[in-house]
């Protein structure tokens, strides 16, 4: 059953904004696919031709294959868009390896031409390694967070769910092409009709660019304790210059033994290991996906010297920090 249209804010008759999606390999599909839904969701609550979209990509057989195997028929190469197209980057695993010389010089000569270009997922790093986001605020999805803020001085990072900084614009990865798309549609068309898509797809909370990407600490650790929680938080604000149990301890009213007490309780671990664990973690993300030195990866993750970082590292992972990387940049090379 057709569903009764939604009566638009009286504007400008316009032609359909065009949105120009450009996959790169190992896109994440969700993403891609949450934003083309919402467009035509729009399209079907308006009852008229609203956004229309196509999808470019730089490949010699004209495919694309998204994260999950899938492969996605191009429509056009990387060539001049209208003024008025909206660029919309995807991207997902391997960011850094998929996004080519050529690529940054198409994004280059389409930002100088004024186009709104944006990122979803992961694509903020090619954004960023293009200079488009030089001076502006951007997100990335959190597995990758640590390694943009290491390369990229010259972004203002932050963890909102999608962000919109003047011409530019980025999300956090997952269902957060929802939000900036109904966010585009509010902007464009009144909230009746992005309330009238969200409906439409079950999207029972529409979140802002003031909304964080990641649960809360009490969620993802599965425990609602508020002490055991902001010790937590100010590990994890605290990686390069970690901080000791005793003043962890003191800085929420407790003791040291009673932290301790705190920790084996809920966590099954010191406070000492758990940090030790968020410490590897992003050591980890950071050989993974970026090309910094081992050293510098030790020195950003609070360890003092290379040998000792390597020993934590082997205990933690069973392998070694130059072996991680080697084994990574074998499968990338396949």
């Amino acid at each position: 059953m057709q569903p009764e249209t939604v009566k638009l804010e009286a504007r400008p008759q316009v032609a359909p904004k065009r949105f120009v999606f450009v996959l790169l390999d190992n896109f994440t599909l969700l993403c891609f696919a949450a934003a083309v839904e919402s467009l035509r969701i729009a399209n079907r609550m308006a009852g008229q031709t609203l956004y229309s979209w196509t999808i470019a990509g730089d490949s010699e057989d004209g495919t694309v294959a998204c994260s999950a195997g899938s492969r996605f028929q191009v429509d056009i190469g990387l060539e001049e868009l209208g003024r008025d197209d909206v660029l919309i980057v995807c991207s997902g695993l391997d960011v850094q390896k998929n996004t080519s010389r050529r690529m940054l010089n198409w994004l280059r000569r389409e930002a100088g031409r004024g186009i709104r270009i944006g990122g979803l997922c992961t694509a903020a790093y090619s954004l960023a390694k293009a200079g488009l986001l030089d001076g502006k605020r951007a997100t990335i999805h959190w597995e990758n967070q640590d390694s943009f803020a290491e390369e990229f001085d010259d972004v203002e990072l932050t963890k909102s769910v999608f962000v919109i900084d003047g011409n530019r614009m980025s999300t956090a990865g997952g269902t957060s092409s929802i939000d900036l798309m109904l966010k585009i549609i509010a902007d464009d068309y009144g909230e009746k009709l992005a309330n009238a898509v969200a409906d439409q797809m079950i999207y029972a909370s529409i979140r802002t660019d003031q909304d964080t990407q990641r649960l809360s600490v009490p969620t993802r650790i599965g425990v609602r304790h508020p002490k055991l929680s902001q010790v937590i938080q100010m590990m994890e604000a605290n990686i390069e210059e970690p901080i000791s149990p005793a003043t962890l301890a003191r800085d929420v009213g407790m003791s040291t033994r009673q932290l301790e007490r705190l920790f084996r309780r809920y966590l099954n671990r010191s406070p000492k290991r758990y940090y030790m664990e968020l410490r590897l973690q992003k050591a980890r993300n950071l050989l993974m996906q970026t090309d910094m030195t081992v050293i510098n990866v030790a020195l950003a993750c609070g360890f003092a010297s290379p040998s000792h970082f390597s020993k934590c590292y082997r205990a933690h992972y069973d392998t070694t920090p130059y072996r991680e990387r080697g084994s990574h940049a074998a499968r990338l090379s396949v």
